[in-house]
């Protein structure tokens, strides 16, 4: 299974960025490891369910921007950025999550194809983080090495250039086509081939492909009973409603009063999309519960129309939309994006929403006899300032792509049977944010040339919404409680060593000198206590960062170190242990590529609440 897709989010405009975790290399990072392990099972080590790959490795987040195409596409990235930013969550996905594949990207990387990079897909992949498993290709990755890319005069150079640099399949026909008679010229030898067909076998023997009888096998049973199993379905509710993000509920006019709402009108290209609903990279769903049918489930009398052709709202129905909504007692409006608009092979240009969708908004909330409720159904975010700011819009509602329960989960929401405890994984840029070109891959602002820098660690500029950002039916607290202390007296035999290093006036540890063992006694706690007010029942995330003293030397602004969901009743309160790491959570990246924890103060911050901690000797 050639998933999943852990690559940061970096640019709001990235067409595949539904398929991700978001733009945060912690958030990414227990995302991959959990999504291998649900795939890989829990068996054993040795024997696998089904063999997971995290892709793209790495630094690929373009698709055709500008007349620059992914094909060939050389991402320029720093060091620092390499390693604080674009590699944890695939450095994740092998050590803690034991992938059993990684896939190569197509982009180079500073000048070599990430398939044709021996640093990354031996050195690093396979040596440092210890794959156990195979390299794959992008689709024609090897291929274009040559087609596109002009980095190898033959497809005999391709092929030989992609398995000495560590390949070991190809996604498409061009190893099988060229591998022969690259052995023939001399450029690679049957133990090149050897190397790569060990790696393959070994994994289909974990998956028990040479074991006999399939039926045996501790997972021979499963069979199409297993599929669109009541638990299921259930948990394909449980993650569409979690997943939801309330933006904005002035008044409280959410959740509603079913009882109350005599006539809805449903308005919007999304509301009636089963397609629409899975985004992209999907199976056949088990059913489609689109938000029109969600909220006819819980209103006798709905009133639909969908107001555009689809997403791209070229053409408008404003003045039917607004007689509707001015003869409704309710308005819904479940407008956003679509695959027309972003997608594997298409970026968007724009962070609008496109086409009419936001004068017929307007034009429905100034109809209507009360603040309407806009649903937006995207895969990244969208500037909505427009909405945010009138109050003719009452509440605003972030979906996602939910999936096949989707329409059942938003409607759940809208009407309290949920109470939405969604945060945004990706901060949401003003449209301003498109004159950035896409192919400049820095995290970090220069604000000399006025570049404004990516994602919450770095962004320097106004936001729609923050990354973190979700409100709740009810009011939560949060704060730290407790915390207890590094033993820096681990660290004071280091003195004599190389690190600490000064930097910039800082004195630091280098984490690989630090070592294994010492990091691990670093280790200590520190507790959150979180409270539900009320009225609702809810889970709750609680979102630990780090700040450091100071942003200087390409220190994040701050970083998301853990976090934590958990449900509490109405009035219900909780202690939440976090496990710090200096080693992980102090440390920063230096421009070199080489992890150091600065000596002096680091920061545990709740919310506006903060801890100091010092690591001295």
């Amino acid at each position: 299974m050639w998933s999943p897709n852990v690559n940061i989010y970096r640019d709001p405009r990235w067409g595949r960025g539904q398929e991700t975790p978001g733009e945060d290399p912690t958030t990414a990072s227990r995302y991959g490891v959990a999504f291998v392990k649900g795939l890989q099972g829990n068996s054993s080590a040795s024997l696998l369910q089904t063999s997971a790959c995290c892709k793209h490795a790495t630094a690929y987040d373009l698709e055709d921007w500008g007349g620059v195409a992914r094909y060939n596409f050389d991402a320029r990235v720093t060091a620092q950025d390499l390693e604080d930013t674009y590699n944890p969550p695939f450095r994740s996905c092998v050590v803690d999550g034991k992938a059993s594949c990684v896939m190569c990207a197509y982009t180079g990387i500073n000048g070599v194809p990430a398939c044709a990079n021996s640093d990354l897909l031996t050195k690093t992949v396979r040596g440092d983080w210890g794959l156990d498993g195979y390299v794959a290709s992008d689709c024609d990755a090897v291929a274009i090495m040559r087609d596109a890319q002009r980095y190898a005069p033959t497809p005999e150079d391709a092929v030989a250039l992609a398995l000495k640099a560590g390949l070991d399949i190809d996604c498409g026909t061009y190893m099988q086509q060229h591998a022969a008679a690259a052995v023939q010229q001399g450029k690679i030898t049957e133990d090149d081939i050897d190397k790569a067909l060990n790696n393959l076998f070994a994994v289909r023997m974990r998956l028990g492909h040479f074991d006999g009888d399939p039926r045996a096998n501790i997972y021979g049973g499963l069979n199409a009973a297993d599929i669109c199993t009541p638990d299921h379905r259930a948990l394909a509710l449980e993650a569409a409603q979690d997943g939801i993000v309330l933006l904005k509920n002035d008044a409280s006019i959410l959740p509603l009063d079913r009882a109350a709402v005599a006539s809805a009108a449903v308005i919007g290209p999304n509301a009636n999309n089963p397609g629409l609903l899975i985004g992209n990279y999907f199976g056949p769903p088990c059913e489609s519960v689109t938000p029109l049918k969600g909220v006819q489930g819980y209103v006798k009398d709905v009133r639909f129309l969908a107001g555009c052709g689809s997403a791209v709202c070229d053409v408008a129905d404003t003045d039917q939309a607004a007689a509707l909504a001015a003869s409704s007692d309710y308005v819904l409006l479940f407008m956003g994006l679509s695959q027309q608009q972003e997608s594997e092979g298409r970026d968007r240009t724009s962070l609008l929403l496109p086409g009419q969708q936001q004068s017929l908004i307007t034009a429905v909330a100034d109809a209507a006899k009360r603040p309407v409720i806009l649903v937006l159904l995207t895969g990244g975010p969208v500037d909505v300032t427009f909405a945010k700011t009138n109050p003719k819009i009452g509440a605003i509602l972030w979906a996602g792509y939910p999936g096949q329960a989707g329409g059942l989960a938003i409607a759940r929401v809208l009407f309290g049977d949920h109470n939405p405890g969604g945060r945004l994984p990706v901060t949401w840029y003003p449209e301003e944010f498109t004159k950035v070109p896409m192919t400049d891959m820095r995290m970090r602002a220069d604000p000399a040339t006025g570049y404004p820098g990516r994602s919450y660690r770095f962004y320097q500029g106004e936001t729609v919404y923050k990354f973190g950002y979700g409100l709740s039916y009810s009011s939560y607290s949060r704060r730290l409680v407790s915390s207890g202390k590094p033993n820096t007296d681990l660290l004071a035999g280091l003195s004599t060593m190389p690190s600490p290093a000064a930097e910039e006036g800082v004195a630091s540890y280098h984490v690989e000198h630090i070592g294994p063992k010492r990091c691990d006694q670093l280790k200590f706690p520190a507790v959150v206590e979180v409270e539900n007010h009320g009225p609702m029942d809810g889970k709750h995330s609680v979102l630990v960062y780090l700040r450091w003293a100071n942003a200087t030397a390409g220190r994040p602004a701050k970083q998301l170190i853990g976090f934590r969901r958990q449900h509490l009743k109405a009035g219900e309160k909780a202690r939440l242990t976090f496990d710090i790491s200096p080693c992980e959570h102090f440390s920063r990246v230096r421009k070199d590529g080489n992890k150091v924890v600065d000596r002096g103060s680091h920061f545990l911050m709740v919310d506006k609440h903060e801890m100091e901690i010092t690591f001295e000797v």
